[in-house]
């Protein structure tokens, strides 16, 4: 199983991970589509909320040798408030490349 996705060289501790190829809508290319789990801590939420505003990534998948540009299709989390000390969201992410 996958256990880290580097987004633009932010490593991401996933806890699910789900890979598949599909048709790019606007290009017709062949391109990967992943989608992911992991927590985040409230420790961590700055950071990682500034990073997924990026809305574009180099995605790394060591486990699944991959390597590719990306850019967000859908994104949630379980919580809106992670500035409570303690606090701990579930967040997910799915990425298709470009």
């Amino acid at each position: 199983m996958v256990q880290t996705v580097i987004l633009n060289d932010t490593p991401i501790q996933v806890t699910d991970y789900h890979e598949e190829t599909i048709i790019h809508k606007e290009t017709g290319k062949s391109v990967p589509k992943i989608k992911l789990q992991f927590k985040v801590t409230n420790e961590a939420y700055h950071d990682i909320t500034t990073l997924l505003y990026e809305m574009d990534f180099q995605v790394k998948v060591p486990e699944k040798n991959l390597d590719f540009p990306a850019t967000i299709h859908a994104y949630s989390t379980s919580v809106t408030n992670l500035y409570e000390e303690g606090a701990v969201g579930d967040f997910s992410l799915e990425l298709i490349g470009r």
